[in-house]
C-alpha cells in the first residue's frame, strides 16, 4: 500500500524535467518525456499486438529489459490516450503483478505511467490497449483505401506519438532493440520497421526482429492489401495493387542510390532498404522508418522527378536513424545533415545542375518560411519549452541545417568536409547526441584540425541566432535564370520552350510568376499546358495556390478534389492558409475541409484547424 501511495504521489507531480541518456553517458534535459533514463533505461522490447480494425485499437503485451543506473525502485514511461490493465515484474522466476499509476493528462505530454519494478527485477510487462484517437495510428475503412475490399493501418511515431500505441519511454536519447508479434485478419499483410519477409503468407500471424538499435520514434507499424515488388537483392516496394508497379519503376534508382551514399559515407548498417507506400492521407512526404521507409503516392509523378523525397529518406539511414538527435530542440542534427546529404546524392546521380535546382528550391521555401515565423523559431537549436514538436517543423531544420553544412563544405572545402562527416557516422553509428556535443566534435576534429578557417563564434551564430548570417549561402541555378527568362517573353506574349523542363522548372517558373499576372494570363497558362488538370501532385499544388490569390475560378473544382483526396500536410496546409486569408474563401474552405476530415490524419487535422479554427 506504501509503495501505491508514492506511486499515486509521483504521478500527481508530473514532473516535467526529466533525464535523457547522451552518447558519452552525460545526462541532459528532455523536456518531451517524463522518462528518467538516468535511473532505468529500457535496451529491449517485446511486442506482442492485436490488430482490431472493428474498434481500432491494438491490444497486447509490451515486455522490457530493464537496465538499472542507480538504486531506483520505479520506473516513468510516456503514454498518450492509452489504457494500462495490469502491470507485471519477471520476480523469483515468475510474473508477478506491481503496482502502477497514471498522472493528470498533459495537453502536449499525455499521461505519466510510473510501475514500481523493486530492488532486482530486470524485466516490466505492461498489459494495455490503445485508444481509437491514438495520435500515432491511423484507421482506414475498406473504402478509404484503393482496392476497396481490405482496411488499412499505419502509425506515425514521430516525434512523440510513439507513446500513443506503446507505453514507452518516449525520448529520442533512448535507443533500444525489439521483436514483435502480430496478429491480423486473414489477408492483410502486416509489416513494421524491422526485417520484414518478402513471402506472400497473409495467415493473419506474423513476427520481427530489429537487431539494430533505434530510437523509440522509429518503431513503425502498417497492416494492409499490400503486395511486394522487388527492385533489387535489398530493395523492394510494399504497396496496394493499384501502385505497386509504378512506385517500382518510379524508384528503380534507390539500389543505385545506396551505393553512392555508401560511396560517400561509409556503409548502410540496415541490411536491407524497403519502401512502404502509403495511402494519400499520410501527413508526410516520407518517413524514414529503418528498413522501411513510409512514403506518400504524391511522389509516384510518373516521370522520376521527385525521387529526391527517396535520397532523403534513404540519406537518413546515416543521419537520423544512425546519428539521431537526443531531444526535439535538436532536431536539426537529423534533418539539417539528411537535406545535405539528400542533395549530395542527387549531385552523384543526376549531376550538379539538378542538385542546384533543388537546393535554390529548398532556399525559396526557406525564406517563405522564415518570413513568417517568429524569430526564436527560425533558431536551430530551438527552445522549445513544453511546445509540441510538431508544431514547429519547418524548413528551419532542413535547410537552414542544410545552408549550415554547405557553408562548412565551402569554407573547408569538399574534400576536408567529407572526410570530417564520413568519420562522425563513424564516431557516432547508433548513438544519440545533442547540439552541445556535435559542438565539441566540430571543435576539435574540424576547426582545430584546420585552424582560422571558421570561429566558434560563426558556429555559434548558425546555430543559436535567428534567420540566417550574412555570409550564408544563396543557393541559385542557372536553369532557373532561363526559367525567368522565358517567363518574361511569355509574359509579354510569348511561348515558352517546356520540352525539357523538370519538376523543379515549373515549380520555380510558377512561384515566381508576379502576384499581379492577369486573369486572362492565368487562363492563356492554362489552357496551353493543361495546369489545373496536372497529376504531378508538386506543380498542381503550386498552381493551386496561385489560383486561390488571383482567385482563378476554372481551378476551384480541382482544388476542392485536391484537398479531398490528399493529406500530405506540406501539399495541403499552405493551401488552406492561403484559402484563410479572406473571409469567403475561409467559408468555403472549412466546408470542404470538413468533408475531408475523416479521411485526414490526426496530425494533418490538428494542424489544419489551427489555421481554419484559430482560437481567439
Amino acid at each position: 500500500m506504501a509503495i501505491q501511495q508514492q506511486l499515486i504521489q509521483w504521478a500527481s507531480a508530473a514532473t516535467l524535467v526529466t533525464a535523457v541518456a547522451s552518447s558519452a553517458n552525460v545526462w541532459a534535459q528532455d523536456a518531451h518525456s517524463y522518462a528518467k533514463l538516468d535511473e532505468v533505461t529500457t535496451p529491449h522490447l517485446e511486442l506482442d499486438l492485436t490488430i482490431d480494425f472493428a474498434e481500432k485499437r491494438l491490444t497486447g503485451t509490451a515486455t522490457y529489459d530493464l537496465a538499472r543506473h542507480g538504486d531506483a525502485d520505479s520506473i516513468h514511461l510516456d503514454t498518450r490516450e492509452l489504457r494500462i490493465h495490469k502491470t507485471e515484474i519477471w520476480q523469483d522466476g515468475a510474473w508477478q503483478e506491481t503496482a502502477f499509476a497514471l498522472g493528470e493528462p498533459h495537453e502536449t505530454l499525455g499521461q505519466e505511467l510510473t510501475v514500481a519494478i523493486g530492488e532486482s527485477s530486470d524485466k516490466l510487462r505492461i498489459h494495455y490497449e490503445t485508444a481509437p484517437t491514438a495520435s500515432g495510428l491511423q484507421w482506414l475503412t475498406p473504402a478509404q483505401t484503393a482496392g476497396k475490399e481490405h482496411p488499412f493501418m499505419f502509425s506515425q511515431s514521430q516525434p512523440i506519438h510513439a507513446r500513443s500505441w506503446i507505453p514507452i519511454q518516449d525520448t529520442p536519447a533512448l535507443r533500444l532493440t525489439y521483436n514483435a508479434e502480430l496478429r491480423t485478419p486473414e489477408g492483410l499483410l502486416a509489416v513494421m520497421s524491422a526485417d520484414n519477409s518478402l513471402s506472400d503468407n497473409r495467415d493473419g500471424s506474423y513476427s520481427f526482429t530489429m537487431p539494430q538499435a533505434i530510437p523509440p520514434y522509429l518503431i513503425a507499424i502498417a497492416a494492409g492489401d499490400l503486395e511486394i515488388k522487388s527492385i533489387s537483392d535489398n530493395v523492394a516496394v510494399f504497396a496496394e495493387s493499384y501502385i505497386v508497379d509504378e512506385a517500382a519503376w518510379e524508384w528503380a534508382d534507390t539500389p543505385a542510390m545506396i551505393e553512392a551514399t555508401e560511396e560517400m559515407y561509409g556503409p548502410y548498417r540496415w541490411d536491407r532498404y524497403d519502401l512502404l507506400v502509403l495511402p494519400p492521407s499520410f501527413p508526410y512526404g516520407g518517413m524514414e522508418n529503418p528498413r522501411l521507409s513510409f512514403i506518400t503516392p504524391t511522389v509516384v509523378s510518373g516521370d522520376r522527378s521527385l525521387i529526391n523525397l527517396i535520397a532523403h529518406e534513404l540519406a537518413h539511414s546515416w543521419s537520423g536513424n544512425l546519428v539521431t538527435n537526443a531531444s526535439w530542440r535538436d532536431l536539426w542534427i537529423n534533418e539539417g545533415f539528411t537535406s545535405y546529404v539528400e542533395n549530395r546524392i542527387m549531385e552523384a546521380l543526376f549531376g550538379e545542375r539538378r542538385a542546384q535546382m533543388e537546393l535554390a528550391l529548398g532556399y525559396q521555401d526557406l525564406l517563405a518560411d522564415m518570413s513568417r515565423l517568429a524569430p526564436q523559431d527560425t533558431v536551430l537549436n530551438i527552445d522549445l519549452g513544453t511546445r509540441h514538436p510538431d508544431d514547429v517543423f519547418s524548413n528551419v531544420p532542413y535547410v537552414k541545417g542544410q545552408l549550415f553544412l554547405v557553408y562548412l563544405e565551402n569554407k573547408f572545402g569538399r574534400e576536408k568536409f567529407d572526410a570530417f562527416l564520413r568519420q562522425y557516422f563513424d564516431d557516432f553509428a547508433f548513438q544519440s547526441i545533442s547540439t552541445a556535443e556535435f559542438k565539441d566534435y566540430l571543435a576539435k576534429n574540424l576547426l582545430a584540425r584546420h585552424p582560422d578557417v571558421v570561429s566558434m563564434d560563426k558556429i555559434n551564430e548558425w546555430i543559436h541566432e535567428p534567420g540566417l548570417p550574412a555570409d550564408a549561402p544563396q543557393p541559385e541555378s542557372d536553369a532557373f535564370a532561363q526559367v525567368e527568362k522565358q517567363m518574361q517573353r511569355w509574359l509579354k506574349g510569348g511561348k515558352l520552350q517546356t520540352l525539357d523542363w523538370t519538376t523543379h522548372e515549373w515549380l520555380h517558373f510558377i512561384n515566381n510568376l508576379p502576384l499581379d499576372i492577369s486573369s486572362t494570363n492565368m487562363q492563356r497558362l492554362d489552357n496551353d499546358y493543361n495546369l489545373t488538370a496536372s497529376k504531378n501532385a508538386e506543380i498542381a499544388h503550386a498552381w493551386l495556390k496561385l489560383a486561390i490569390t488571383k482567385k482563378y475560378e476554372p481551378a476551384r473544382e480541382r482544388l476542392r478534389n485536391y484537398l479531398l483526396t490528399i493529406g500530405r500536410n506540406k501539399l495541403v496546409s499552405p493551401l488552406y492558409r492561403e484559402l484563410a486569408k479572406t473571409p469567403e474563401n475561409l467559408k468555403w474552405a472549412r466546408e470542404v475541409y470538413e468533408q475531408a476530415k475523416p479521411g485526414y490524419h490526426p496530425l494533418t487535422q490538428s494542424v489544419n484547424e489551427a489555421l481554419l479554427y484559430p482560437q481567439n
